[in-house]
């Protein structure tokens, strides 16, 4: 029935045939079935050297056209992503496994980044500078930086994409993307509407499908006509993305990993702190980078929240993320139910306590249940430091706000983070510089649902990167510093003299 439904969505976009490759063939696995239900060919190394090229021939124009004009062609693409949101928003839950509730909001962040996109088209704005010499004007302007790649993971198949894409677009780059190969259909659904937004536009080669697995990414680091790569992905890889595009003095934007917390403080609303972790840890099967993953509970609270966590937790209806009323679909891969057994099982050697959840459901299919873990001492529980891409909250008590902090901020991640309190003393001082390292933090609301208009990303081994919305669109170019003198004298600078 996957396969079939599959089909049908991918023959419904045209996306039939898009960007066939001659390399590899890359299937795609419904996560809910196991089965294999479509496939895409990677590109050979020819066919990637062709790609790029032919990109790099259209930038020579693209670059040249007003932004605005760039823009339209980007409002296009967000028309077709409207018209086809529920068909694609069901392809991302085939192939991700995400509910589709999840799905088709995925499909709805793409359109809004295309809204923000256009309206941007019309804002990129430099600086005019006072200058200390007579008769002339300085000033800071953008440029389109060139080719980008653009490396995407299998949980946000097509989100992630648009972030970097839209903007790219509008700024007058080029776009190379090498989606994950577990998802191989999503991106070619994808690449169908951009193709139709393209042509419609005389813009064919702004955007531009490279699928394959680590040796097309291994291509798009080493690539010297790319000047930036914006990656998504594990830790690991990504330190080795960064070191392969610094050996070539390129640049990497890199969005890594998390190791979200959440910080509830005893005069918080429970209610409010009780739907938020759940969605956080639970949403999308804990498969987000902002899923959260560790909590600190003051002591006050904790029973209670704790009591109220497992009734949410045994709420929750595991199963086909397509049908009605099911929260959490499956994980991944095979592997990744594995690497969920293994992390639960290190996670008792270590004194941790699975109270709610922890089975791998007898099933076909990757479905596990989300668990909830008592876990001792931040700083005695190793297994909390990692990053398990899995449905595991690790549950800790703490005394007060400061020592929450303390064990929050000591891990070497930092991407998305809450507290959930109706102090204004206790908010601030989680906002302060004092308070939460991460690039995302949040009063009163979780660490997963990041909204287009704020600048998503984090700091330490999460990579500093920043994509979507606020001034995200200056990775995507290059700043240049001008003066011009409309006077008939040549001041220096510093008052410097030289010469008669």
């Amino acid at each position: 029935m996957g396969r079939e439904r599959a089909k049908t969505i991918v023959d419904r976009l045209g996306a039939g045939a898009t960007a066939a490759g001659g390399g590899q063939l890359l299937e795609s696995v419904n996560p809910a079935t196991g089965q294999v239900q479509g496939s895409v060919r990677a590109v050979t190394r020819a066919e990637y050297d062709g790609r790029v090229t032919a990109a790099l021939r259209r930038f020579e124009e693209w670059r040249m056209r007003p932004a605005p004009k760039r823009g339209e062609m980007v409002r296009r693409l967000g028309e077709l992503l409207r018209e086809h949101r529920d068909a694609l928003g069901e392809l991302v839950s085939l192939e991700s496994g995400k509910i589709r509730a999840e799905g088709v909001g995925e499909v709805q962040e793409m359109i809004d980044i295309c809204d923000f996109a256009v309206g941007l088209s019309r804002q990129l704005h430099g600086l005019t500078i006072a200058s200390e010499r007579p008769q002339h004007r300085l000033m800071e302007q953008w440029h389109p930086l060139g080719a980008v790649g653009i490396v995407t993971t299998f949980n946000f198949p097509v989100a992630v994409w648009s972030w970097n894409a839209a903007l790219a677009a509008v700024c007058g780059d080029v776009c190379l993307w090498k989606p994950s190969p577990i998802t191989p259909l999503c991106s070619a659904a994808v690449q169908a509407l951009c193709d139709r937004a393209a042509k419609e536009h005389g813009a064919e080669g702004v955007f531009n499908l490279v699928a394959g697995g680590a040796d097309v990414g291994t291509w798009l680091c080493d690539d010297p006509r790319v000047p930036l790569i914006s990656f998504t992905g594990s830790i690991a890889t990504g330190k080795s993305v960064a070191a392969r595009v610094a050996a070539r003095l390129g640049r990497a934007l890199l969005e890594l990993g998390g190791n979200n917390g959440v910080i509830v403080l005893d005069d918080a609303d429970p209610d409010l702190a009780v739907r938020a972790i759940t969605f956080g840890a639970v949403g999308t099967a804990g498969q987000r980078c902002t899923s959260t993953r560790r909590l600190f509970l003051q002591r006050g609270r904790a029973r209670g929240l704790i009591d109220r966590l497992v009734a949410a937790y045994r709420s929750v209806r595991i199963g086909d993320p397509l049908e009605p009323g099911v929260l959490m679909g499956p994980l991944i891969t095979r592997n990744a139910v594995e690497r969920y057994r293994a992390a639960l099982a290190t996670a008792r050697e270590q004194g941790g306590k699975v109270i709610c959840g922890g089975a791998v459901l007898d099933r076909p299919g990757n479905f596990v249940e989300p668990a909830l873990v008592l876990a001792p001492r931040h700083d005695a529980f190793p297994i909390a430091w990692e990053e398990t891409f899995a449905p595991i909250l690790y549950v800790f008590e703490v005394d007060d706000l400061d020592e929450a902090l303390r064990a929050h901020n000591a891990v070497p991640q930092g991407l998305s983070s809450a507290v959930f309190t109706d102090s204004l003393r206790s908010a601030e001082q989680f906002l302060s510089p004092a308070g939460s390292d991460c690039g995302i933090a949040n009063v009163n609301a979780g660490t997963s649902g990041a909204e287009i208009g704020g600048a998503f990303g984090g700091e330490k081994e999460t990579g500093g990167g920043r994509e979507s919305g606020s001034d995200a669109w200056k990775a995507y170019m290059r700043r240049q510093t001008s003066t011009v003198n409309w006077g008939r004298d040549l001041p220096l600078a510093q008052g410097i003299t030289f010469g008669t």
